[in-house]
């Protein structure tokens, strides 16, 4: 379709409004859904309202103009259909008259006695009580021919940008659709699937979600143009996992045991149930002829490193290197000093390497992995760099997958021509959305904590109760974490910064060590201020949320979390995790400082439960799913008129569809598939490569 600029009415000037948007073309345009809509028909359904507007049209009975200090107001008398007699008020600056002008030339032309005219306002509330006095915020005469797009009718309303009105933008959409239709763009659903669905045409959803006849129709439209999303995403995965099976990766493993056998022996404890049934899952992709693309999913302290470690053990054995990609240095180096603990006892080497090494020692590594002398890697982005070349990679592992897009694990695996992929996470989703999100890969959950693991009492409290409860803690020999959200403090933030409290920490705790750990630190401080913490050489650890993953301090009993409102769940949930992870009591104490109605609902969430998947479930309610995933800000899952939990119904129709259309046409061929293929080119081609219909 054509650039936004050539549509009638809108030039140059204008088509910059709409990029602001993210509207550059028709296209673009029609499939910008309304924020909400308003009902403003005569007999308006109350769901769609709230409570303050009104929506009527009346006879105008008289008008007043009345000057006032330093407004103008103007009044007009309407009588409804009731022959209630209601008052409508303007407001407008005085300063308009001083250059001559009417502000309200418009109005008396429109409101001259006897004339009909929709009226859209916020009534007058007085006395507790609603009277028939309203502030208008629009108005259309009866008898002009655009009224019925904006009154009279179930009507859209936008998320607009300074410069735009909701009635230029009404009357924008109502031209694009008249082009749409003139084109005759072809309907990209497969004509199977639309007649099996039951679903409105292309054309026909496009114009109702836009301008609905009736709440019925509007359904039935969104209905359709939300199953197109989640048919597409859904498609997508799955022709991208039938071409991953399509090519053997020539190479396979044999279990050995020589190194996992005293890695077991030396654990100390047994592998719980879950975490044997899983390990089994990847042994049996990584032992099959095909490329391994497995989601591990679990919650906080389930061993899901220790799985991770077991499949790259089992490379070792194989001669094969393994990578381990983290998001944040603060986690590489926890998985860093994990790895050599075990690995230095079975003689496998192991190295770190994010943008703080040292250049002597990265060229070290750099050339241990070129010449394949280095079996397991540990790192950041880092190792995503071009000069990073390995001798005989075969198994990555990226841990918080969702912190990574799909264009930087795809770099990952341009370091080899075949390569088995393993990635984690701790925010554990529902079966149906791992299938929509990660169509692509075969998803295993661990579903037990390991034996010892306690619950962790979560309460809100205010700040001399949390440093209270930490004094009692580390009195009795126990360890603390304080977090806070920012380093430093901030003009355009309101909230505590771990560097200006910890100088007052010092003086609240004068009798304990402190230590302070943050993001800009460099790699030598912060391992070795992780290091004395876990040796208890300090009592309380000062932290921004770097810690939220990978420290593993069994002493630690108590989580002080401020400004918690500044958290999301999944935030929240992983930073209590890192206590409980010993013999004692442990508890998360969240001090909040602003809390709005989204926060207090996050907090008692919080408060009231421990799972993770239904923690995770919530977050993805609350703050939708691409952000939670990672892919918002890449525009990888972009949904404008599907809801994954509203519409889980129709979600899983277009799983069923999905794999009903690629038995039928694995790579999309036939004719009735060519629109469909199409629109999956344009729009996932061109973001970020995901799958090659070519």
């Amino acid at each position: 379709m054509s650039a936004i600029e050539h549509l009638k009415g809108i030039g140059p000037a204008k088509a910059k409004l709409f990029e602001r948007l993210g509207i550059s073309s028709v296209a673009d345009l029609l499939h910008y859904y309304p924020r909400t809509y308003q009902d403003r028909r005569e007999n308006a359904a109350a769901e769609l309202n709230p409570p303050s507007l009104t929506v009527f049209k009346g006879k105008v009975l008289r008008t007043q103009l009345i000057p006032a200090r330093s407004v103008l107001i103007f009044k007009a008398f309407l009588a409804d259909e009731k022959n209630n007699q209601i008052e409508c008020t303007w407001f407008k600056k005085r300063s308009f008259r001083a250059f001559g002008f009417d502000p309200f030339a418009l109005i008396k032309k429109d409101f001259k006695t006897n004339a009909q005219v929709w009226v859209i306002g916020r009534k007058e509330n007085r006395n507790n009580f609603f009277d028939h006095k309203i502030t208008v915020e629009e108005y259309y005469p009866a008898a002009a021919p655009d009224s019925a797009w904006h009154a009279g009718r179930i009507t859209p309303i936008y998320a607009l940008t300074e410069g735009l009105t909701n009635k230029q933008f009404r009357l924008f959409m109502q031209e694009a659709l008249h082009e749409a239709e003139a084109a005759g763009e072809p309907d990209i659903l497969p004509p199977a699937l639309s007649e099996k669905r039951k679903f409105l045409g292309s054309a026909q959803a496009l114009r109702a979600v836009h301008f609905p006849n009736s709440l019925a129709e509007l359904e039935n439209a969104r209905a359709r143009l939300a199953y197109e999303e989640f048919l597409l995403l859904a498609t997508a995965w799955g022709v991208k996992r039938t071409q991953t099976k399509a090519v053997a990766k020539g190479y396979t493993y044999e279990i050995k045991k020589h190194l996992l056998t005293p890695f077991r022996q030396n654990l100390g404890f047994e592998f719980t149930n879950s975490q044997k049934k899983v390990i089994n899952e990847i042994f049996a992709d990584l032992q099959s002829p095909l490329p391994m693309n497995r989601l591990l999913q679990g919650d906080v302290g389930s061993g899901k490193t220790l799985v991770a470690l077991s499949a790259m053990l089992l490379a070792a054995e194989n001669g094969y290197q393994s990578a381990i990609m983290a998001p944040t240095e603060i986690l590489a180096e926890q998985h860093y000093l994990t790895f050599q603990k075990i690995l230095k006892k079975l003689k496998v080497p192991v190295a770190v390497l994010t943008s703080s090494t040292k250049t002597p020692e990265r060229r070290k590594i750099l050339a241990a992995l070129a010449d394949g002398s280095l079996c397991v890697v540990v790192g950041t982005h880092a190792l995503l760099q071009e000069d990073v070349r390995f001798k005989n990679l075969k198994l990555a592992v990226i841990d918080e997958q969702h912190r990574f897009g799909v264009r930087q694990r795809g770099l990952l695996k341009e370091k080899t021509a075949k390569l088995d992929l393993l990635t984690m996470t701790a925010t554990p989703i529902p079966r149906t959305l791992a299938l929509a999100f990660y169509g692509d890969l075969a998803v295993s959950t661990l579903t037990e904590l390991p034996p010892g693991r306690r619950p962790i009492a979560t309460q809100q409290a205010d700040e001399y109760q949390a440093n209270h409860l930490v004094a009692q803690e580390v009195q009795k020999g126990r360890q603390a974490y304080i977090v806070y959200p920012l380093i430093e403090e901030s003009e355009n933030i309101s909230a505590k910064a771990v560097s200006e409290e910890f100088e007052k920490l010092k003086k609240i705790f004068p009798q304990f060590k402190l230590a302070m750990l943050h993001g800009q630190m460099s790699r030598t401080e912060k391992e070795n201020v992780m290091k004395d913490f876990a040796a208890h050489k300090t009592d309380i650890l000062v932290a921004t949320p770097v810690i939220e993953v990978g420290i593993d301090v069994p002493n630690a009993t108590v989580m002080v979390i401020q400004n918690a409102e500044r958290f999301g769940l999944a935030s929240l949930h992983q930073l209590r995790g890192r206590v409980g992870r010993g013999q004692y009591d442990s508890q998360c104490i969240l001090v909040a400082q602003h809390k709005g109605s989204v926060a207090r609902e996050r907090l008692r969430i919080i408060c009231d439960s421990c799972d993770g998947f239904k923690i995770g479930e919530r977050d993805m309610q609350l703050r939708g799913p691409g952000e939670i995933l990672g892919t918002r800000q890449s525009g990888e899952l972009e949904f404008k008129a599907g809801d994954f939990f509203k519409d889980r119904n129709i979600l899983q129709w277009a799983l069923d569809d999905r794999d009903e259309l690629l038995r039928d046409d694995p790579l999309l061929q036939k004719p009735a598939h060519a629109a469909f293929k199409a629109r999956l080119q344009e729009l996932y081609q061109k973001n970020w490569h995901l799958i090659d219909l070519s």
